[in-house]
């Protein structure tokens, strides 16, 4: 998949979307640690961030290229995972399994040309070829990143659901189920325990606020 650049007069790079290799996780780290940095996502940085990238229910992954005169490397990432206990719009969907789409962040270089909604498309496309409907949660005070996936259709589910990240640190988020088959949403219930953060998708640009697997934000645009 090649996206083209926005409507910003800065946009000038072409990029790709394609699976991530091994190869690709130093660049993806580095990346992440620029996100952190700028938009407080993940809110707690992990002890191993390669590892972190790659959860144990991962499904598929990929990263965004930058392409064109110069290119510019990885500037996006997305991860498909299978839905675990804790996952908050998982249990709140009651139409089938689902997938839950998380680790989304954007080089804030690179926001404002489609790169996160180019990602968000792939990660759909293939969670729809497994018969998986796709989830994700984000943090409820990340309001940008909210418009972002209304914008792209995704339906809430559920506005404040509180989750524990860790000792002490209870967050509630928003959980959205993507455009597609329709139902009604379960009950939200509290999610997540001491020391299991919840996997929300990512950080799309704005001051997103999320844990390690937690929610998607402003960063992914």
């Amino acid at each position: 998949m090649t996206g083209t650049p926005g409507n910003s007069p800065t946009s000038t790079a072409l990029f790709r979307i394609r699976p991530r290799t091994e190869a690709d996780l130093d660049a993806c780290v580095r990346v992440l640690a620029t996100v952190h940095e700028q938009n407080g996502y993940p809110v707690n940085w992990p002890t191993d961030p390669a590892s972190w990238l790659t959860p144990r229910s991962l499904l598929a992954v990929w990263v965004a290229e930058g392409e064109g005169e110069g290119g510019q490397g990885i500037v996006g990432h997305i991860a498909l995972s299978r839905s675990e206990e804790g996952d908050a719009a998982a249990a709140l969907w009651n139409r089938g399994p689902t997938a839950v789409v998380n680790r989304l962040y954007v080089d804030p270089a690179a926001r404002g040309r489609g790169v996160g909604a180019a990602l968000m498309e792939r990660a759909v496309a293939e969670a729809n070829s497994r018969a998986l409907h796709p989830v994700l949660e984000v943090a409820s005070t990340d309001t940008a990143a909210a418009a972002l996936y209304e914008r792209l259709g995704w339906k809430l589910l559920a506005a404040e659901v509180e989750q524990e990240w860790g000792p002490g640190q209870r967050v509630k988020v928003r959980c959205y189920a993507a455009p597609g088959r329709t139902g009604s949403a379960r009950s939200p219930v509290s999610a997540g325990s001491p020391g299991s953060p919840p996997r929300s998708a990512g950080s799309p640009g704005s001051a997103s606020r999320q844990t390690p697997g937690n929610s998607l934000t402003d960063s992914a645009r």
